[in-house]
């Protein structure tokens, strides 16, 4: 299991409503306990909020995968290693909470289903916390949806998940919408190779220039 980074979070002391206590509140949630019960797994919540008032970039993904329900970091897995050679950064930069805030649509592990596949994020966990978080996060200068919930939930409507990063260039800098760095997704990076080759570029100078001190 991965050591947990440093999740101190000085700069909230002055809030008047702290970040802190915030993820304190996620942290205690279990509002999809009897959901959770019912499914393969049968796993109690373990919301993994991962959060700062100062942070510059919010990474917006799905859900907690099973590893992250482990460990309680989030992208602590093959995913992250992917998104983090996306954006050109190392572990401690991505986990320094003071710059990046990470909040899926789903702060726990939903569970699988019958078949073994990853359940989709249950949309009471947004419904419940999704406002006051962004409300939370007011240094935002750069935001990365990654995967279709997340493209539903901040651009609205149903467009296709390629659609929408093929036109990335129409919510960038501010925005960037990416697919899931899951790695059943290769054969789908293979097929757009401007995916990489554009877009990829633009995404690691948006986010150095939003990182640097």
């Amino acid at each position: 299991m991965t050591d947990r980074p440093n999740v101190s979070d000085p700069i909230d002391r002055s809030a008047g409503k702290s970040a802190s206590d915030l993820r304190a509140r996620v942290g205690a949630c279990r509002i999809c306990a009897a959901r959770f019960a019912a499914t393969k797994t049968a796993h109690v919540p373990r919301p993994v909020p991962w959060f700062a008032s100062s942070a510059r970039l919010l990474i917006a993904g799905q859900a907690p995968g099973m590893r992250v329900h482990q460990s309680g970091v989030p992208f602590d897995d093959r995913s992250g290693d992917r998104l983090r050679d996306w954006l050109g950064i190392d572990r401690a930069r991505f986990y320094d909470q003071s710059r990046i805030a990470i909040v899926p649509q789903a702060f726990c592990f939903p569970g699988y289903s019958a078949k073994g596949a990853d359940l989709p994020p249950p949309p009471i966990c947004a419904h419940t916390w999704a406002a006051e978080v962004r409300a939370a996060l007011p240094n935002i200068e750069m935001t990365l949806l990654v995967g279709g919930a997340a493209m539903r939930n901040y651009l609205g409507g149903k467009r296709p998940v390629t659609e929408t990063v093929a036109n990335w260039r129409a919510f960038a800098p501010r925005i960037f919408p990416l697919p899931h760095p899951s790695w059943r997704n290769t054969a789908w990076l293979k097929r757009h190779p401007w995916f990489e080759a554009d877009l990829l570029p633009e995404l690691r100078q948006q986010a150095e220039k939003v990182l640097h001190d």
